[in-house]
């Protein structure tokens, strides 16, 4: 995994860049993007951190993108109830005028992994420009604070998942545990009764 830092990193910031691009293009089994960012600028302190997290934060968001694309191809696959609960929450999101702007800005604001919340606007064929540009800017305001504290952040962290992979799998496992709730629950009775209601949680058919 270093070697691949120092390698891109000898391209400074194109190259921290194209690893964001790809990072956020994949699905899962990749690490938080704040991590390999924070990394990047732990190999080489000389990296302005603000340019640096727009940097982080421009290819996160064009990897994001891909990554919707890409996920709005299985939506065919996914059940006819859930199909109609995704359109609702979409529906409703769209008439409100910063809905997705404001749903992206506070996810992209943490630190949390995005892929499954893309995942899910892919499936819902979520099409609005606030989609990025929340993203865009949730992301910088988070890469600026975990890169400015670097160590102080990422240490921690690792000691948690001393095994890398364990830890990425427990987070996408997580992560297909939240769209499969977000799927299942019925948005037309909560948006309209305020009320919590779920459908059988059944994502995909073949």
């Amino acid at each position: 995994m270093v070697d691949i830092f120092e390698f891109f990193a000898e391209f400074s910031y194109f190259g921290i860049f194209l690893v964001l691009i790809l990072v956020n293009a994949s699905p899962i089994l990749m690490p938080p993007s704040w991590i390999v960012l924070t990394s990047f600028y732990l190999l080489d302190p000389s990296l302005n951190i603000v340019f640096l997290a727009m940097v982080g934060a421009t290819g996160a968001t064009i990897g994001r993108f891909f990554l919707k694309k890409i996920s709005g191809l299985f939506r065919k696959f996914v059940g006819e109830e859930q199909k109609s609960n995704l359109d609702i929450i979409g529906d409703y999101l769209n008439h409100k005028k910063y809905g997705y702007l404001l749903a992206s800005f506070l996810f992209g604001a943490t630190p949390l992994p995005s892929n499954m919340l893309f995942i899910t606007y892919g499936l819902m064929r979520a099409k609005s420009i606030g989609i990025y540009i929340g993203f865009w800017f949730g992301r910088t305001i988070s890469y600026i604070i975990m890169i400015y504290f670097g160590n102080a952040v990422l240490q921690p962290f690792l000691e948690i998942f001393e095994d890398r992979l364990t830890g990425i799998l427990l987070i996408d496992g997580v992560g297909i545990g939240v769209i499969v709730l977000f799927a299942s629950i019925n948005w037309t009775v909560l948006i309209t009764q305020r009320k919590i209601k779920f459908v059988k949680p059944k994502i995909w058919r073949f």
